[in-house]
């Protein structure tokens, strides 16, 4: 017999909302939480987070071995500190910095903290060239697609910036450089390009965004810097398309961040930024604090913060290498593009993208093919079988269109997608059979960052 399940604590609820009056057994507990998060789910079929959901065994152990050391402090932790330097000047390296020694970067909570201090920086080499000017420096704005993640609209509400979304369009999919001078002026900190915008997975040319800025600097006198927001594609066009010319090879741009947690491959809770020299990161927003006996500059929202994750990233960078790499991304991207090709061909869809860019794609219904069921219905019905698939509802300018997304990450092969396909095409053979139309599923939209 087990008595597991009947001991003392088992056979009774523990409070939810208060602490419990007294202790319980470590394996109770354990099971207990073991137990909720057992109901998540299955997050090998999520199809909707970029986030990674699978490392190696050994990358497992290492994590267990370093979970209780701290990033911040690095008098204590010297080496992990040594090794996050070492992770990110590889990425000044991989990113084509005019000269990655004299680079400067930071890990990060992920690649919307990172997103927040490239930011920060822009405002404030904005703000001192108006004060040295002698001009005004309180009206800030920042420019960028009506289709950017949610941490550029929180930098700008908790910042104080004034946010102008260039909305897209059927001709505009993503912000290419059309229209621009209608956005940017005196006041305007940088532009954001997206490498991989989160509705669709699409690239937008930064090529192209600076060469428009060049001519309305070239007619106005207005040097307006770029920040690349990488979260995903940072970590995938230097491995599948080398000769796109999106880093730093482009003297505008100013600094690119990416999620180590997205295409680096690493767990969740890990981002980095890097500024093209240390010119573009002001000084001022450096701290220089005295820490258990020792001097640490440091740049972040956070203080104390893990470090495992740090040591996870080094590990793949020793792990896979460029050619590792190459072969982890193109096999997603040859997944995404053999799912395109199959959804693309059924009657009910049009595709928006076709995963060529970052493993990732997007759908909406054909115009009049039905009118009993919706993306959301089929969304619903996917998670029947386990699969979370998102519907949502795209941005400022195509506000009136509903699609799907699906996020290809490493894990998810060519024969989960086969099965994937199946049942997808036995859900939309499902609804399609309805002789009335379906109930309205109550979803207004889905979190599709």
């Amino acid at each position: 017999m087990n008595p597991l399940f009947s001991r003392a604590g088992e056979a009774t609820e523990f409070p939810r909302f208060t602490l419990p009056e007294g202790e319980s057994l470590p394996g109770t507990a354990y099971q207990v939480v073991h137990d909720d998060a057992m109901l998540d789910g299955n997050a090998r079929l999520n199809l909707a987070t970029f986030v990674g959901t699978w490392m190696e065994p050994e990358a497992a152990r290492l994590y267990a071995e370093t979970v209780d050391k701290n990033m911040i402090d690095k008098d204590e932790y010297p080496k992990t500190a040594e090794i996050e330097h070492r992770c990110w000047r590889m990425l000044a390296d991989l990113w084509n910095a005019p000269d990655p020694a004299h680079a400067v970067g930071t890990s990060t909570i992920g690649s919307s903290e990172a997103s927040m201090l490239a930011g920060l920086a822009l405002k404030r080499r904005w703000q001192h060239a108006r004060r040295a000017a002698g001009k005004p420096s309180d009206r800030p704005n920042l420019v960028m697609s009506s289709a950017v993640q949610v941490c550029w609209e929180k930098f700008c509400n908790y910042w104080d910036v004034e946010p102008r979304y260039v909305p897209i369009s059927q001709e505009h999919r993503v912000l290419d450089g059309y229209g621009l001078s209608e956005y940017v002026d005196e006041n305007t900190i940088g532009v954001v390009a997206i490498m991989g915008v989160t509705y669709t997975g699409m690239y937008e040319p930064v090529a192209e965004i600076s060469q428009a800025l060049d001519e309305i600097q070239a007619s106005t006198g207005l040097d307006i810097p770029i920040h690349v927001d990488g979260a995903s594609g940072a970590m995938i066009a230097p491995f599948l398309t080398p000769e796109l010319v999106w880093d730093f090879r482009l003297p505008r741009v100013a600094s690119i961040n990416t999620s180590g947690h997205k295409y680096g491959l690493v767990y969740p809770g890990l981002g980095w930024v890097v500024w093209r020299d240390l010119s573009a990161l002001p000084d001022d927003l450096v701290f220089h604090v005295s820490y258990l006996g020792g001097d640490m500059p440091t740049f972040a929202l956070n203080f104390s913060r893990p470090g495992a994750q740090v040591l996870l990233q080094y590990y793949l960078f020793l792990r896979l290498g460029f050619e590792g790499y190459r072969a982890v991304h193109a096999a997603s991207r040859d997944v995404a593009e053999y799912l395109a090709r199959e959804i693309g061909a059924m009657d009910a869809f049009e595709l928006w993208n076709d995963g060529s860019d970052i493993p990732v794609f997007a759908w909406s219904l054909r115009p009049g093919r039905q009118d009993t069921w919706n993306l959301h219905h089929l969304s619903d019905r996917l998670r029947m079988n386990g699969w979370l698939v998102p519907a949502y509802p795209m941005p400022d300018g195509l506000a009136d269109l509903t699609v799907q997304r699906i996020v290809v990450r490493n894990g998810f092969t060519r024969d989960l997608a086969s099965s994937f396909l199946d049942d997808l095409r036995s859900a939309v053979a499902f609804l399609d059979a309805a002789e009335t139309p379906f109930p309205d599923p109550g979803h207004s939209g889905a979190f599709h960052h």
